[in-house]
């Protein structure tokens, strides 16, 4: 939790105050934090007069344990709900002033009110966050199946024209592609919107992948999964006028049934075929080979740099190589997570003819393990 320098700066202004005021030795604003199934722990944000070095929890300071006339504690409270204390320590003397307690209660309450209005700002931008990363999410998932429309609606209109009988067709086709287009531009724009500079925070249990729609009638195997996306791939292989390479077999695996959860293993092997016609060079094959623990998609193109193999899969990382072309990043860091999820890997290699002597010497590789035995589907 980050606080702002607006909120610190009206704290330390508040605790000057006191500058003047002789019978004032320190002053502390504790900041309580939640720490799971413990009490909150107390933690320093601000002092008067300033401490270089860095003040110790409440419950960490063994001077803290002992109760002290020269102490007094003023809670930080909303409601029932603690949000940090005030601690003041005077000079050794005459006890406390009632007006000296007044004017230091008077502090605590503008600190309070300060301190939920900064927390509240806080808790907005985290569900800004929150919101920004879905709609990008969601905005990444939704060009997978709008380039598989135009793929399709390309071929046919391909295969509509040499016939002159069928130019209302092909208008509707055009017509089609067209609002593919806009279609596409709405998700640009929409993209745009999760670009404004907002301070980033943790993400604990952050949304992966959407399964896509599968039959209810029962649980698909792997081999039913993944059939539609070689249908697409092939379609745009042919479109692009470049070599595929299909599955030559199906292990036993890939033909047993599997939990509708693991469905978004087709998200992940959607997003790698994508990325390989789109960012491998013209005229190079592009396949998916399926091995006895797991399965690969590969392209004959150049090969991403060994600096880069890594680092692409970190969140809103791309490679040199495609740092021109659109794209958010996401794909291959929610890829990984994902299979790490399934308790798989996604890797990095670059030579094709490691699976197949068939295959060319040189490209992309990227190897997706899956456990072959599914995990149960939860109950919950």
């Amino acid at each position: 939790m980050k606080l702002s320098e607006r909120f610190l700066n009206f704290v330390h202004d508040q605790l000057a105050c006191y500058a003047g005021e002789e019978q004032i030795a320190k002053l502390i604003v504790y900041l309580a934090r939640n720490r799971d199934e413990q009490a909150p722990s107390l933690e320093a944000v601000s002092s008067w007069p300033e401490i270089e070095r860095a003040l110790p929890p409440v419950e960490a300071d063994p001077e803290l344990r002992a109760p002290s006339p020269d102490r007094r504690w003023f809670p930080l409270q909303d409601g029932q709900k603690l949000l940090g204390v005030l601690r003041a320590e005077q000079r050794s003397g005459p006890g406390w002033s009632p007006s000296l307690e007044s004017r230091l209660q008077a502090t605590a309450d503008a600190l309070t009110e300060c301190l939920s209005l900064e927390l509240e700002r806080l808790r907005l931008i985290q569900t800004l966050d929150a919101q920004r990363d879905q709609i990008k999410l969601i905005v990444h998932q939704l060009r997978n199946p709008l380039a598989a429309i135009r793929t399709y609606t390309q071929l046919l209109l391909r295969k509509l024209g040499q016939d002159s009988s069928d130019n209302n067709q092909s208008s509707i086709l055009e017509g089609l592609i067209s609002e593919q287009a806009q279609l596409d531009r709405y998700l640009s724009a929409l993209d745009q919107i999760g670009q404004i500079n907002l301070p980033t925070h943790p993400h604990h249990g952050e949304r992966l992948l959407l399964p896509p729609l599968l039959s209810q009638a029962n649980n698909p195997s792997m081999k039913a999964i993944l059939s539609p996306l070689i249908e697409r791939a092939k379609a745009s292989a042919s479109l692009q006028e470049r070599p595929w390479h299909g599955p030559s077999n199906w292990p036993t695996w890939t033909t047993q049934e599997r939990p509708q959860s693991d469905g978004v293993i087709a998200e992940v092997v959607a997003n790698l075929l994508e990325n390989a016609f789109r960012y491998s060079k013209a005229g190079s094959p592009v396949g998916l080979h399926v091995m006895k623990q797991g399965l690969c998609v590969w392209d004959g193109g150049n090969p991403i740099p060994s600096d880069e193999r890594e680092k692409i899969f970190a969140r809103g990382v791309r490679g040199t190589s495609s740092a021109d072309l659109p794209g958010s990043g996401l794909g291959l860091n929610l890829g990984r997570k994902l299979a790490e999820q399934l308790g798989g890997s996604l890797q990095l290699t670059s030579c094709p003819s490691e699976l197949d002597s068939s295959y060319p010497d040189q490209g992309n590789v990227f190897k997706l393990m899956i456990p072959t035995t599914p995990k149960p589907e939860s109950s919950t």
